[in-house]
């Protein structure tokens, strides 16, 4: 017995089976329309459209009591054939899908744009406190030939030798031993502040 000698009845029970279900879907239903006259008669039953309706767009299936949707809108849907109502429900769920694809990859780019200035803020922050700690070492290297030199005044050297020693003392203006503490510190929490810009570099690019 072949598959074209099962009775129509059958075959209608084989197809509600497969679209009560995942079995068989709007695109199946569609490719056996166009498969022979038969199926094609059968594929256009009612029941099998509203069984597809009732599973792919269940909260929309429901009739809506909201005063959005007037007793006329929900009378001419009445009319229409499930396979009609099915189409339209699709396409209006392709144009959401679509609108809501368009969003994410707005809110995509915009993370990304976000990222890079954060990025980029970082690096000018990561750039300004290399200058500030280039700058302390500077100063605390100058600092430290200033106590050393102090510390030489008192050991006997050549008159030329303690002048410039002198002269270099007389020069700085500041406490050397606060500020030499002080530099230390600044240069304490200049690599820990570019340390904490590199962790957040990271984070963001990660992002």
């Amino acid at each position: 017995m072949s598959a074209s000698d099962l009775p129509d009845e059958l075959w209608a029970r084989v197809l509600e089976l497969g679209a009560a279900s995942s079995a068989l879907g709007f695109r199946d239903l569609c490719c056996l329309a166009i498969a022979s006259r038969r199926l094609g008669r059968l594929s256009f039953h009612p029941a099998l459209w509203s069984a597809l309706l009732s599973r792919d767009f269940p909260s929309q299936s429901q009739p809506s009591s909201s005063s959005s949707t007037s007793q006329q809108q929900q009378q001419q849907q009445q009319q229409l054939h499930p396979k009609s109502l099915y189409k339209t429900k699709f396409e209006r769920h392709k144009v959401r899908m679509a609108e809501a694809r368009r969003r994410a990859v707005f809110e995509a780019e915009a993370r990304v744009l976000a990222c890079r200035r954060r990025l980029a803020d970082l690096e000018e922050s990561m750039r300004a406190e290399g200058e500030r700690m280039k700058a302390a070492a500077q100063e605390l290297d100058n600092l430290e030939r200033v106590r050393r030199t102090s510390v030489a005044l008192n050991v006997w050297q050549p008159q030329v030798v303690h002048g410039r020693q002198k002269q270099l003392v007389q020069q700085c203006t500041v406490p050397v031993d606060s500020r030499l503490s002080d530099l230390n510190m600044e240069l304490k929490v200049c690599k820990q502040q570019i340390a904490t810009y590199k962790n957040k570099q990271g984070e963001a690019q990660t992002e």
